[in-house]
């Protein structure tokens, strides 16, 4: 009889206490859906208040995982709802608990970073989009990148792995042909060509604004606002001089 603090299941046949795959890779898409709005809706509009809020959620749902009992994570209640008719497929809870400690130490530095420190910056982006890296693997290939390293420096091995990774030795040829690539390279080179087309041809383009005339009066200007909105030189590295005045309120 399961407890309240457990951390997987043990079924017959394995030898390692186990979790649903299915249940694991919906809360995955569940928690992949949120990350994706909050980090997008920061990007376009500068607004970062719904990600602290889905940082504190997230950091939350994680360490309900780990430290009560998967079950009891609202993400993994959502998924095993939406997955109840599926039959389960088991796959080794230690690995699991890994690959969620990696992503509960990124909710961690989210959380000083955004939250407390509200800081806005490359390091932002980085442990955000290793967030959505982790998560879209998860939910989308079935692919758990911590689990991998939790083989690389784990004294064991990972048993039960989703679709059978750890006993399988897929055949030669698996993953497609030298045929199979060139139709997605030909696939992509196809669309590219299409959007540059659509972008030189937009109908709704504005023409570029005539140049402002200057005012009639010059306004004193704060030189400490003048220094806060000076645009460091990683954000014009990458191009990102707009977006870096938008995050810091500086149009």
């Amino acid at each position: 009889m399961s407890t309240i603090f457990s951390f997987g299941e043990r079924i017959d046949g394995h030898a390692v206490p186990v979790l649903n795959e299915r249940a694991v890779r919906a809360a995955a898409g569940i928690v992949f859906f949120f990350a994706m709005l909050s980090f997008m809706n920061a990007w376009l509009t500068g607004d970062f208040q719904p990600t602290r809020v889905f940082v504190v959620a997230f950091l939350v749902d994680f360490a309900l995982r780990i430290f009560v009992n998967p079950k009891l994570a609202p993400s993994m209640i959502l998924g095993q709802w939406m997955v109840r008719k599926q039959q389960p497929e088991w796959v080794g809870a230690p690995q699991k608990r890994f690959a969620w400690a990696i992503g509960l130490a990124l909710a961690v530095a989210m959380l000083y970073l955004v939250v407390i420190k509200q800081v806005i910056g490359p390091v932002n982006l980085i442990v955000c989009a290793a967030c959505l890296v982790l998560l879209f693997f998860e939910t989308a290939f079935g692919i758990c990148i911590g689990c991998k390293v939790y083989n690389a420096f784990g004294k064991e091995q990972a048993q039960s792995c989703p679709g059978g990774v750890c006993a399988f030795e897929p055949p030669r040829g698996a993953g497609g042909t030298w045929t199979h690539a060139a139709v997605v390279l030909a696939f992509f080179a196809l669309i590219g060509a299409w959007s540059s087309h659509v972008v030189a041809n937009d109908p709704y383009a504005r023409p570029e604004a005539a140049p402002a005339a200057a005012p009639a009066a010059s306004v004193p200007v704060d030189p400490a606002e003048v220094k806060r909105c000076k645009v460091p030189d990683f954000a014009k590295a990458m191009g990102h001089e707009e977006k870096w005045k938008l995050h810091n309120h500086c149009q």
